[in-house]
């Protein structure tokens, strides 16, 4: 299954759902993106998530708590959440704020999708 949007892209494998983010991350696009991937995880067969970050150079603070709400929404369901292709600016968000001690980290969605 995949699912094209414009600011968005999703695509579940096996019991993975890989979101791409394709722009920076702000509370506008977090609420869009906590809605439908909320909608996907809850329809079922969703397991893990992982969320692809090439290509996004900003993350506020509703992004943080968009990945955090996402990490809770699996782990309930015995599942993990991962972030891949995370460059300079994302990674040094991510060290401060402490989501690498809850959400792992990998190279790719498909090394994700393997190890998840």
């Amino acid at each position: 299954m995949v699912e094209q949007k414009e600011r968005l892209h999703y695509e579940v494998q096996g019991q993975c759902l890989i979101v791409y983010v394709t722009e920076d991350l702000d509370h506008h696009l977090a609420k869009e993106l906590r809605e439908r991937s909320d909608r996907l995880i809850q329809s079922g067969g969703i397991r893990h998530i992982i969320f692809d970050f090439e290509g996004v150079r900003f993350m506020d603070s509703s992004g943080i708590g968009l990945l955090m709400g996402r990490y809770k929404k699996v782990l309930f369901i015995g599942g993990k959440a991962a972030v891949t292709h995370v460059g300079r600016e994302i990674d040094r968000i991510f060290k401060m704020s402490g989501l690498y001690q809850i959400i792992e980290r990998y190279e790719t969605p498909q090394e994700a999708v393997a190890q998840l």
